[in-house]
């Protein structure tokens, strides 16, 4: 039996490889940053990494210890597996296709497992990208990628620190915006998207978040006949993407 490859270290450790990695345009999926670190460089650092919308986490000395046996300086980054693209070139490369544009919001899926099958549903029913929060959501990392089986390397993603205002930027865009509930009173069936579009999914727990929701200029719901209150929001946003994109 052939043995399987060794998984790639998408770790960077210390402060020097951090910052060439910045330098040198490297997309990173996140960065631990020890908790008490407060001086100039940190703050410089901390900065620049909001700036491009790199996730941050300041994190006890004690987890980086846990993550490498290395001198990891007080910061440990974890490397992107894919290259996100800015929300408004995603847009306006969109619409200058000519073409229907479609994308999905994700408004704080924090599971792995779904968003990798929310991208898998998107890529298979010809969404043209997908629009993610930088925090408190599901990392892009190899597990996502496996479980979307490999979609999320075939469609564009954007990475965005605010998703209200970014549903608050594709209405300005003309975007029609269309939140997925099952405390909506319209139908999905009874939905007619316009030619640029999106689908806003929520959270698996909560669903969208109330400022989100108000920025939908459609609600609408799945009809359900079962006893059981919701679906899965994966199962639910790949029920809707069929739907929405055959209309």
């Amino acid at each position: 039996m052939r043995p399987r490859p060794k998984k790639q270290d998408d770790r960077i450790i210390g402060w020097h490889p951090v910052q060439e990695a910045l330098d040198e345009g490297h997309e990173l999926a996140r960065v631990l940053i020890q908790r008490d670190s407060k001086d100039d460089r940190t703050r410089q650092l901390m900065s620049m990494l909001r700036a491009r919308n790199i996730p941050i986490q300041r994190v006890p000395r004690e987890r980086l210890d846990r993550i490498t046996k290395k001198n990891h300086q007080g910061i440990v980054a974890f490397s992107s597996p894919i290259a996100f693209a800015p929300l408004e070139e995603m847009v306006q490369s969109g619409f200058e296709t000519g073409e229907r544009l479609f994308l999905v919001v994700l408004d704080g899926v924090t599971d792995v497992g779904n968003l990798g099958a929310i991208a898998r549903s998107a890529e298979c029913f010809g969404a043209t990208g997908i629009v993610l929060q930088d925090h408190h959501a599901a990392p892009v990392n190899e597990d996502a990628i496996k479980t979307s089986s490999g979609s999320l390397l075939r469609i564009p993603v954007a990475r965005v620190p605010d998703i209200t205002k970014a549903l608050d930027y594709l209405g300005k865009c003309g975007i029609e915006r269309i939140g997925l509930s099952e405390k909506a009173e319209l139908k999905l069936e009874e939905c007619h998207p316009s030619y640029a579009a999106c689908l806003v999914l929520g959270d698996e727990e909560h669903g969208i978040s109330m400022k989100s929701w108000a920025k939908c200029d459609v609600h609408a719901r799945i009809e359900m006949r079962g006893k059981t209150g919701s679906l899965n929001v994966s199962v639910a946003g790949g029920i809707a993407l069929h739907y929405l994109m055959s209309k």
